[in-house]
């Protein structure tokens, strides 16, 4: 067809180095629709010129898919003298008659009525329609009684409740091999930048709150003990000891992304008897600065609202 080659010989002139498919494909996007997608499912890629032009005339022709229909033209008459059709005398529906107040009253004549009712019901209210100035609602008793009470949560289940159509997941990463599958785990650590230091965070959802450990904390900040808040009142523990606060440090760190550096302000709990080597951002600054963790094909994650905030874990 001309209008293909004339739309490969204007992307050749002006894109020299465009190879041949995808001049095609910029083709078929003009295509757009049904046509694009008849065309794409009839030439399997590598295809020629030929292909594609010859597979579009076939396709055009048989399903006449791209053509403007218009109406048929009218017959062409022997007479132009207009055909003059015979006046049939209207007849004239009779007006219907409503009665209101038991008073026949024509359909012309009944919005005036309506008018003069409801000036007359403005002017003089009826004395039983009258409401006291005071009301007093201390002889109302209202009674609720609650007999069951469903919650409809996310993730609510109830034994009476029948699985049907449950689907497997699909793993999108190849099965380690049985008993093997703890191997495949990895932490959720980046580097940071934290008093012109570099550093290591965990972003561990699982934690309660943001925290670090004493002998750590001695390796970036020196002087952590004359900016350091008081806690009282507040136990913490893990799933093997118990843990020893000594106070609240705050601190802005830094994390390093090729748009833009991203600065957050943080309170860590200083643990005595911490021992891992790196900063702990629980699970309620996370909520804070809304920070997302992903695993999809590459473990990343994002700092607020904006997309293109994705920094990746090491």
């Amino acid at each position: 067809m001309s209008w293909f080659l004339k739309q490969k010989d204007r992307l050749t002139a002006l894109h020299p180095d465009m190879s041949e498919t995808m001049v095609h494909k910029r083709i078929l996007r003009k295509c757009g629709g049904d046509l694009e997608h008849a065309i794409r499912s009839r030439c399997i890629e590598p295809c020629s010129t030929e292909d594609y032009i010859n597979a579009m005339k076939d396709i055009t022709t048989r399903t006449k898919i791209g053509r403007n229909w218009y109406k048929s033209p009218k017959d062409n008459k022997t007479s132009g003298e207009p055909i003059s059709k015979p006046n049939k005398p209207q007849d004239r529906l009779p007006l219907k008659c409503h009665k209101i107040n038991e008073i026949e009253i024509e359909k012309d004549d009944i919005k005036e009525t309506n008018d003069v009712h409801l000036h007359e019901s403005d002017s003089e209210p009826s004395e039983e329609e009258e409401v006291p100035e005071e009301l007093t609602i201390e002889n109302i008793n209202v009674s609720f009684e609650v007999t069951e009470v469903h919650t409809h949560l996310q993730h609510y289940s109830d034994e009476c409740m029948n699985l049907i159509h449950v689907q497997d997941a699909k793993m999108q990463k190849p099965k380690p091999a049985r008993g093997k599958g703890y191997t495949d785990g990895s932490s959720f650590i980046t580097n940071i930048v934290i008093n012109n230091t570099e550093a290591k965070i965990h972003l561990d959802s699982g934690a309660f709150c943001t925290c670090v450990g004493k002998n750590y904390l001695d390796k970036i900040f020196t002087n952590w003990r004359d900016k350091i808040m008081p806690i009282e009142g507040i136990k913490f523990s893990t799933a093997s000891q118990n843990m020893h606060p000594l106070g609240i440090f705050e601190a802005a760190m830094i994390f390093p992304h090729p748009a833009r550096r991203i600065r957050l302000k943080v309170e860590f709990v200083n643990m005595n008897n911490g021992t891992s080597q790196d900063f702990k951002l629980g699970n309620d600054y996370l909520n804070i600065y809304v920070i997302g963790i992903i695993n999809y094909k590459d473990r990343y994650f994002t700092i607020g609202k904006i997309k293109d905030k994705n920094l990746l874990f090491l």
